[in-house]
């Protein structure tokens, strides 16, 4: 298997995307190839000793930054790390893409580059959340803002082959993410959104509102980019700052309250770690005819390690084939 990395995407790389591709090699049995500036990949590659032959690097001299437009840039940087990383998939010289640069880039370059699997019109990024009862699979979070509802009805046909195949679920329950769990709540394309998931062979338990985020409520959660991407950014921001709140107001408090986070830090920890996204490392940018993990832009070593440690996972598991027998048996 060899898996290919865009060494210059997300706000720290290349130093982490090269660290994380150094720990994935310990982990998985893959080749790694780093795709961006040549001289600044092998300088830390240099820097860090390694003298193996299972990482290489595919020079691209230009970088679609986080603030470009991504269609704009997709075809005007023809020599980006995002552009050469997905051509190199579409080549087959590498099986899976991974990056944690520009979002709408990557989805505009792997849906031109790689095209669509037969019977999917949008492809769809899922996230995995930790939920009181396991983690929660959530679909789309950002590539689709204004979907169709059979757009939707797509997301959670990949979705349930996604959580059958990687994260061995058997039969996933499905909700939709609403203002309320009654049924006939919501917007027309929500009530229409329903009215499809409902009629389909999957496991679908109505809608949910937004604990179900967390709650563990059902495996898979289904909404539209902009509905989701705003999930997303808010649980991330609530969680960073409850554990700010909770350290300041014990630092502030009594002898006992310090004495308190003393006991409380590794079970503080434990808790970082359950709400960390760099456990999760990567999203997959389903729909696409390829394995493609985006990563956080903020993604530090560990989660680019994760991401990579997930595409593999994806290449192995033939998620993509489970996708079109599911799509086959409902035609």
């Amino acid at each position: 298997m060899k898996i290919i990395i865009d060494a210059m995407g997300g706000d720290h790389a290349p130093q982490v995307t090269v660290d994380g591709a150094l720990a994935a090699i310990k982990e998985i049995n893959a080749d790694i190839v780093l795709v961006g500036d040549e001289a600044r990949i092998e300088s830390l590659l240099q820097r860090a000793r390694y003298l193996g032959d299972r990482i290489s690097i595919h020079p691209a001299s230009e970088v679609i930054e986080m603030h470009e437009s991504p269609a704009t840039s997709v075809r005007r940087k023809r020599n980006s790390s995002i552009v050469v990383g997905v051509d190199l998939v579409k080549k087959g010289v590498g099986d899976a893409f991974v990056s944690a640069g520009n979002t709408g880039a990557i989805v505009c370059a792997a849906t031109l580059g790689l095209g669509l699997l037969p019977g999917i019109e949008r492809p769809g990024i899922s996230i995995m959340t930790p939920t009181l009862k396991g983690s929660a699979l959530i679909v789309d979070v950002g590539a689709n803002i204004d979907p169709k509802p059979v757009q939707l009805l797509q997301y959670a046909i990949m979705a349930k082959a996604y959580c059958e195949g990687v994260l061995n679920k058997t039969n996933p329950s499905v909700g939709l993410l609403n203002v309320g769990e009654e049924e006939g709540k919501g917007t027309d394309f929500l009530k229409e959104t329903y009215e499809l998931l409902s009629k389909a062979p999957i496991n679908f338990i109505g809608n949910v509102e937004g604990k179900a985020l967390f709650s563990g409520v059902c495996d898979i959660i289904v909404c539209d980019g902009f509905i989701g991407n705003v999930a997303l950014k808010v649980t991330e921001g609530a969680a960073e700052a409850m554990q700010v709140f909770l350290k300041r107001h014990l630092l502030r408090s009594n002898f006992l309250g310090k004495l308190g986070l003393v006991l409380l830090k590794p079970t503080l920890i434990k808790f970082k770690n359950d709400l960390d996204y760099s456990e999760y490392g990567g999203a997959p940018l389903l729909g696409v005819n390829g394995v493609v993990i985006k990563g956080h832009g903020r993604s530090n070593a560990r989660a680019i390690k994760n991401a990579i440690k997930a595409a593999a996972t994806e290449v192995e598991r033939h998620v993509n084939q489970k996708i079109l027998e599911t799509l086959n048996s409902l035609k």
